[in-house]
């Protein structure tokens, strides 16, 4: 039967992801209100733009983060601690250098802004303004370190007990944001409550790591290697591909639609995708959930266990995406209406179209927690570069004949397409043969191997 130290580990994390989407749903439920009573729609509108400066320098640490974090796992759980120390060394100066390089770029964007006056037509007072957006920054910089901070964790397979720190720090994220505007501080004070937060969490996730796996103790030193530096700057591209071939295809499709369509348009596409992608949200759960197991069991080589992991984890996805095609087909419309207000028409066609892509993305989706458990970035995000700029051509050629039904069938193509590719690379990585995958498949659904077998 499967270990029970296992179940724990997998129910553990299930929970504590199940909390932490609680409570980031909670965040805008209650903050939302919050902003809009205290500043208005207009002066909330136009601070959710100036946060759109600190997100972009979010991506400024091009993935070395992600790319460091998976190398040292992969080491640590090899046996090979040595290089696992020099890793998180190398890995800190990196990630240290590259904060210093972004609060100076920052400090010139600011001055920039200052100088050209580029905030001055805004409602918030532009001094106010250029401090919370350099403040914002520094505090998205410094959560860099998080990233490396997160491998000891997984490697120590405390997973669970990383999910609820990052619960725990979105909380105090409420509560701060809550004084604030309680005591009708301006948005300065909202950005310095901010960076304290951050700050704080940082060290203290940071100090809990560092006692997780404590290479002093086993008398471990790490040193900066020039190498490893060079590894993790070659991963971290690979990574930095994924939020670019995102934008490509969630972006670029809304851009398509409105050069082609026109706004009502955007309006019924993005609402329909807001809403269909819903179960994607708990497919992403179960992304989370498998992962830190996923790979501990390549890191020990143990491919055994860890293609049971992956199988088991494919049929489930594509279960809980088949029961949401169901329910959106048969309920989807009439939801849409009430969550509407019966103001947007949507057509059945287009409608069907787009949930339909929710069992592709399933496919695919959870075959890219394989690319990542093995630091293997680029086989993933180059496919997914590919794919999204075929998805939007396609879609822009379509639209102009059969129109929003066109575009639907644009972003479908990317999922099957991602499916088509993914899930057979996939399983090439764990060795398992399209064989030996059916038979587990059919295994599964008799409830005879997998209870039966230890995984």
């Amino acid at each position: 039967m499967i270990s029970k130290n296992k179940i724990n580990n997998f129910f553990k994390n299930g929970v504590a992801t199940a909390i932490q989407k609680i409570i980031k749903v909670a965040e805008q439920l209650v903050l939302v209100p919050f902003f809009i009573s205290s500043w208005g729609t207009e002066y909330y509108g136009e601070w959710l733009t100036l946060t759109i400066i600190p997100n972009i320098f979010s991506l400024t640490d091009l993935g070395f983060g992600t790319a460091a974090s998976n190398y040292f796992v992969l080491n640590f759980l090899k046996g090979d601690k040595k290089k696992a120390a020099d890793i998180s060394k190398s890995a800190f100066i990196l990630i240290t250098i590259i904060l210093i390089i972004g609060i100076s770029l920052s400090l010139l964007v600011v001055l920039i802004l200052k100088k050209y006056s580029f905030l001055s037509v805004s409602i918030i007072n532009e001094n106010q303004a250029l401090a919370s957006v350099w403040i914002l920054i520094v505090s998205r910089l410094i959560s860099f370190y998080t990233q490396m901070f997160e491998a000891y964790y997984r490697a120590a397979r405390k997973a669970a007990l990383s999910i609820n720190l990052f619960t725990i720090q979105s909380f105090m994220i409420i509560i701060l944001n809550a004084i604030v505007l309680y005591l009708n501080m301006n948005i300065v004070y909202l950005a310095l409550f901010n960076l304290v937060g951050t700050l704080m969490f940082v060290i203290t996730y940071g100090v809990i790591a560092k006692r997780l796996i404590n290479f002093k103790h086993q008398k471990i030193y790490g040193t900066i290697n020039k190498n490893e530096i060079k590894v993790i700057g070659k991963q971290g591209f690979g990574y930095l591909l994924s939020p670019i071939w995102q934008a490509i295809f969630f972006q670029g499709s809304t851009l398509v639609v409105r050069i082609t369509l026109g706004p009502e348009s955007v309006t019924i596409f993005n609402t329909v995708r807001s809403l269909t992608r819903s179960v994607n949200q708990i497919i992403n759960m179960i992304d989370t959930i498998v992962f830190p197991e996923l790979q501990y069991e390549i890191g020990r080589g143990d491919l055994k266990k860890a293609s049971n992991i992956y199988v088991n984890s494919v049929i489930i996805t594509t279960i809980i995406a088949l029961a949401g095609i169901c329910f959106l087909l048969i309920f989807g419309i009439d939801i849409y209406k009430l969550w509407t207000g019966n103001s947007i028409k949507i057509d059945k066609y287009v409608w069907s179209v787009i949930v339909i892509g929710i069992l592709f993305n399933a496919l695919w989706w959870i075959g890219g927690v394989v690319f990542r458990a093995y630091n293997k970035p680029y086989m993933y995000t180059i496919a997914g570069v590919i794919c999204s700029i075929i998805s939007i051509i396609l879609s822009y050629l379509l639209a102009q004949h059969i129109g929003l039904l066109g575009i639907a069938v644009g972003t479908l193509s990317l999922e099957v397409l991602m499916s088509i590719y993914v899930l057979p690379k996939s399983l090439n990585l764990l060795r398992i043969t399209y064989t030996v995958f059916i038979d587990r498949i059919w295994n599964f659904l008799k409830m005879d191997k997998v209870i039966t077998t230890k995984i």
